[in-house]
């Protein structure tokens, strides 16, 4: 992902409830840059206009670091993981468990 305002990113999908799967950007940002909803909607148009538009990060998220492994590569299962935790956690209480009316 290039941007000037990207130091390094990592894309992965991010399951969704309608969608199944979005695209999610996980960003770190070069110094002097600070996360706005400005730089979020910059980034997408960015995205859109050098690749396909389906493309676009629907979601972005800034940190700090990325996980990598021990010669640098970024361990996007990490990320996916994480994301499947987060969509669990969030959508939990929907799914009604033995006992709470879903026999």
């Amino acid at each position: 992902m290039e941007h000037p305002a990207v130091q390094e990113a990592a894309v992965v999908g991010s399951p969704d409830v309608l969608r199944g799967l979005v695209v999610k950007a996980f960003i770190v940002l070069k110094p002097g840059h600070r996360p706005t909803e400005s730089l979020v909607k910059d980034i997408q148009k960015q995205v859109k206009r050098v690749t396909a538009p389906y493309k676009y990060p629907r979601l972005i998220e800034f940190v700090e670091s990325l996980p990598k492994t021990i010669s640098g590569k970024i361990k996007r299962h990490e990320l996916r993981e994480l994301e499947m935790r987060r969509f669990m956690d969030n959508n939990s209480h929907n799914s009604p468990g033995i006992g709470e009316g879903g026999e």
